[in-house]
């Protein structure tokens, strides 16, 4: 009843972005470093101008994953949708300020995002700037920052995730391995270096070095070259290709680049792989039997994955955006998490929005606008 009630309310403030665009807009940013959990981080701070137009309200974001190695601003191009507009200035836009900041790790950095986003607040106090109410979003990897931030912390009002893990990270750990060691299984050869040691859990530098100029074209090659060995690591690896077969070739490379990028980062940060198919039973091929007998196996190490879950435990109003069509995190971690929040008896400060696109994080201006307009409601009420 709480969200037929508050629907009307919602649709009446869809025009808001529009109207406040050209009052509001920013400031010159406030920039400089601060001490994170591992070490220095970056922030960014953006205000509306005129100061007029600012509401006492700050919104943070946390950005997704940024490969270890990466340049130290590389964390930036995330603060920008798929469409241009940058997110500091759409939430300026509103009357809202925002904030957002790297990590003191990256790579896998979830602790850390969780606790270097938090720590914007007392940038905020030592800039001198009045906050009245905090809200926390992010996107992908930040999408699980921000969805923990939310749960553990009082100090946000409400929250906003996009295209996140957030269902189980343990799944999309599996995911992702079982993409590459089924590819490895249907292209055999194909992402070998010839370096020693070299697996779906233990990356060779070659193999990365490479990734761009030589392996994900020879990728391409294989797929196009065997389509129907690629429709068959579509099925077994339920990997989401939208309406498109077109989109196979992207999808299945950006999920290799996750293999590619993220898993020896993963391990040492776990002190152990967590990936395990043991006792996975691949189905959908041309042939089960010989998948299941033939795929490469490996076993999941003793490594502590409760600070990358959710609980579902929620206090304040949360809403989701996610692709239906999401190669890289699944529309279905959406489904996991809704689980987790029903069965902790907090649907009602839930709202999950599917964004019917292919991509990950292939979401519209107005879709973010409408999250945010949403969230901010249910937060008022």
């Amino acid at each position: 009843m709480r969200k037929l009630f508050l629907l009307p309310v919602f649709l009446s403030l869809l025009s808001l972005p529009v109207t406040l665009s050209a009052q509001c807009t920013s400031a010159p940013p406030l920039t400089g470093l601060y001490a994170g959990l591992d070490g220095p981080a970056q922030y960014v701070v953006s205000l509306p101008s005129p100061v007029t137009c600012y509401n006492g309200q700050m919104i943070f974001f946390a950005h997704g994953f940024v490969p270890p190695g990466a340049p130290s601003n590389a964390w930036l191009a995330q603060l920008a949708l798929p469409d241009g507009t940058t997110l500091p200035s759409l939430v300026n836009s509103l009357g809202f300020g925002f904030a957002a900041s790297s990590y003191s790790k990256d790579g896998l950095a979830t602790p850390e995002g969780v606790h270097d986003t938090l720590e914007l607040v007392n940038v905020l106090q030592h800039l001198g700037i009045p906050v009245q109410k905090y809200f926390v979003t992010g996107a992908s990897e930040g999408g699980t920052i921000a969805v923990k931030a939310l749960e553990d912390n009082p100090v946000f009002s409400g929250g906003v995730a996009v295209c996140g893990p957030i269902g189980s990270f343990q799944q999309e750990i599996n995911y992702l391995g079982d993409v590459r060691v089924l590819f490895d299984y249907f292209f055999p050869g194909v992402l070998t270096t010839g370096m020693p040691g070299e697996s779906a859990i233990s990356i060779p530098l070659a193999l990365q070095l490479n990734w761009f100029t030589v392996y994900r074209p020879n990728v391409l090659k294989a797929l196009a070259a065997n389509p129907l060995a690629t429709l068959q690591l579509l099925s077994v690896a339920n990997i989401p290709i939208g309406l498109n077969l077109s989109n196979a070739g992207d999808a299945i490379t950006g999920a290799l680049s996750e293999n590619v990028f993220a898993t020896n980062d993963t391990r040492v940060t776990l002190h152990g792989s967590p990936f395990d198919n043991r006792t996975r039973v691949y189905h959908g091929s041309f042939n089960d039997a010989r998948l299941n007998a033939l795929v490469a196996r490996f076993s999941r190490d003793a490594v502590d994955l409760g600070p990358y879950e959710t609980t579902g435990i929620l206090h304040d109003p949360l809403v989701t955006l996610h692709t239906t069509a999401d190669p890289i995190v699944p529309f279905r971690q959406e489904l996991l998490y809704a689980a987790k929040v029903q069965a902790n008896n907090s649907s009602a400060e839930l709202t999950e929005i599917p964004a019917p696109a292919y991509g990950h994080c292939n979401v519209t201006t107005a879709q973010v606008s409408s999250a945010l307009l949403l969230m901010l409601l249910k937060a008022t009420f």
